[in-house]
């Protein structure tokens, strides 16, 4: 008992030194950190749309709602580089972090859904959405910390619950319907998350806007 509590004891050291050591990241170093982890989020959120895509019943396009359906399109955010670019810098983190943070249950729903997903690429599928909620864990804990390092409105975020229940339905194409269309919300969100992202670290290194 005595050598648990020892080493329970050494993790929660070694995740608070972690920690502190991000904390001592000058801000640039941890926006570049940041945006490789929302780059590969992109990434592979492309790739698994692709994916589905390729198997995906013809038919079951023309059912897929629309993007202005998906959970997280009451945020207003820029519609594109030049307007990102306008927006005051802790407003940008305080977006990233709320779209963030409105995934983390649906990327459980696509997880658990994946094991047994009516697609010939399931095992694929499943492990590259994992691999997406790891990044995304990791990106949120060092958003966090570029968000105490920028102040209380970047600490700011927006509640964007998502309904649409954990069962993806019975039949095969209503299931990769539902499927895709969250992996399609996903893809652009994660392309704005990166978006935001790499203005920040642009106007962190202080280029000119041309060159972001």
């Amino acid at each position: 008992m005595a050598q648990k509590r020892t080493s329970g004891g050494k993790l929660v050291i070694a995740v608070m030194c972690l920690v502190a050591m991000c904390r001592a990241v000058p801000i640039n170093d941890l926006l570049d950190r940041a945006s490789q982890r929302s780059d590969k989020m992109h990434s592979l959120s492309t790739t698994l749309t692709q994916e589905m895509d390729s198997h995906f019943p013809p038919y079951g396009r023309m059912q897929m709602p629309r993007p202005a359906e998906c959970h997280t399109s009451s945020l207003q955010t820029p519609n594109d580089k030049e307007q990102a670019l306008q927006v005051p810098e802790s407003t940008l983190m305080s977006l990233a972090r709320s779209l963030l943070q409105a995934w983390a249950d649906p990327l459980v729903i696509l997880s658990n859904s994946a094991i047994t997903l009516p697609h010939p690429s399931k095992s694929t599928i499943s492990s590259k959405i994992q691999e997406l909620q790891e990044h995304s864990n990791s990106l949120a804990d060092g958003l966090k910390i570029l968000s105490d390092k920028m102040g209380t409105d970047a600490q700011a975020i927006s509640f964007l619950p998502y309904t649409g229940g954990t069962d993806l339905g019975q039949d095969r194409v209503t299931i990769l319907n539902k499927f895709n269309f969250l992996l399609s919300c996903l893809r652009r969100d994660s392309h704005k998350i990166d978006s935001f992202l790499k203005v920040l670290r642009c106007r962190a290194g202080k280029l000119q806007p041309e060159l972001c």
